[in-house]
């Protein structure tokens, strides 16, 4: 389940999981089952009409959240960027205020309203009429940001401040958007402390605080089921797509009922949100998550896998840092240690390369294209990760001796 077979029937072990969206595992028997079973029943009604699937799905999954937080509302949607587009929608509806927070470096989708959300120079279309009222805030990076000392976490922080001092003011501010470990721009984390900071300046400003788990969701981080727990973040929105379906096409927005009812203000309908297949699949993945002891093998494996990308660290000049936590990991490649300067795109990709033609994807990303990320399907083993590292030296070892 964590590999997968070209049509040359080369076999592959896959390190990124179809862009983190692979959770249980590629064609997990007990998610195809379930998928199998919900075609032959029936395939597609709208959320028109009751059908049990979506309540008992929807029951299941808010039970993995924290019961203090009160998030007992879901809506179902099919993408990570529909999910954000819905949560968009609820917290300037709440609010009654149209101004948005997000970090530089953030991925939130690439749809008219969610490009607004992201900041990543890389996914960014040239369109006239984005949606304004979007700003953005320094990433805290203390690894090649500006500030890396003692005092980051402070500095940063007065950066997020003067952000809402100056670019939006007193009794403005709908939400924050925040991606608990930064995935697509190269799993980047934040200051101990830091975003749980931003959070409660947030919140006290009465806006909404929304932890965007695309990535990070599902027991992938090992200690948490999600990823905003790690952190101590009570949001007020969580947002979901890619591993909850293990691949088939679902996402969702959790929220309090008082939150939702906004959308009672007008009509409010999602043609294939909640369909019975994405529910039977979704709970499906669940069920597999929790029989296969994912989350504990994401903490076990992503141990190991950190403690063998340690060793590349000390042996070449241009493994500048390894990152991350439990199956959520990077490697962000650099010239040289010293001066942290991205090594370029075009040798990262032929890293890449290399490892692929001996049986090992990894996937890129990075504002730079110099970063290695690693989400695998949460199956992988201690025995995967060891042979992944070796692949990756050898890799390293062909072009330093080019």
């Amino acid at each position: 389940m964590q590999y997968v077979w070209d049509d040359q029937e080369n076999k592959y072990l896959d390190l990124f999981g179809g862009i983190v969206t692979i959770s249980a595992g590629h064609c997990h028997p007990k998610v195809n089952e379930a998928l199998h079973k919900q075609v032959d029943t029936i395939w597609h009604t709208t959320n028109l009409y009751y059908h049990s699937k979506i309540h008992e799905y929807a029951d299941k999954l808010l039970s993995k959240f924290p019961k203090d937080l009160g998030l007992d509302n879901v809506m179902f949607v099919n993408s990570g960027s529909e999910a954000n587009d819905a949560a968009l929608m609820m917290a300037k509806l709440y609010t009654g205020r149209t101004e948005i927070l997000s970090f530089h470096n953030a991925y939130h989708g690439a749809s008219p309203w969610t490009q607004g959300l992201t900041c990543h120079g890389n996914w960014k279309y040239n369109l006239p009429g984005m949606p304004a009222g979007h700003h953005y805030v320094p990433h805290a990076d203390v690894f090649t940001g500006p500030f890396r000392g003692e005092d980051a976490k402070e500095r940063y922080l007065e950066q997020f401040d003067r952000t809402i001092q100056f670019q939006i003011g007193k009794n403005r501010l709908a939400g924050l958007w925040a991606e608990p470990i930064q995935g697509v721009g190269g799993c980047t984390k934040y200051p101990e402390g830091f975003l749980k900071a931003c959070f409660e300046r947030v919140q006290s400003e009465g806006g909404l605080c929304v932890a965007d788990e695309v990535q990070t969701g599902f027991g992938r981080t090992g200690t948490h089921y999600w990823g905003f727990q790690s952190e101590d973040l009570r949001p007020d929105m969580v947002v979901m797509a890619k591993g909850i379906g293990n691949g088939f096409p679902m996402a969702a927005v959790v929220t309090k009922s008082e939150i939702a009812k906004t959308l009672g203000k007008s009509l409010t309908f999602n043609t294939f949100g909640g369909n019975p297949m994405a529910c039977a699949v979704g709970s499906a993945v669940l069920d597999a998550i929790d029989d296969d002891g994912l989350q504990k093998n994401c903490l076990e494996v992503g141990k190991v896998f950190m403690k063998e990308l340690e060793k590349l660290k000390e042996d070449f000049e241009t493994v500048g840092e390894v990152r991350g936590k439990g199956l959520m990991l990077a490697i962000e490649f650099v010239k040289d240690k010293e001066s942290r300067k991205p090594l370029e795109a075009p040798v990262v990709g032929e890293l890449l390369e290399k490892c692929r033609q001996m049986g090992v994807l990894y996937g890129k990303g990075g504002i730079n294209g110099n970063i290695f990320r690693i989400k695998p399907p949460m199956c992988m083993t201690k025995d995967n990760a060891i042979e992944a590292v070796k692949v990756l030296r050898s890799a390293l070892q062909i072009k330093n001796h080019k």
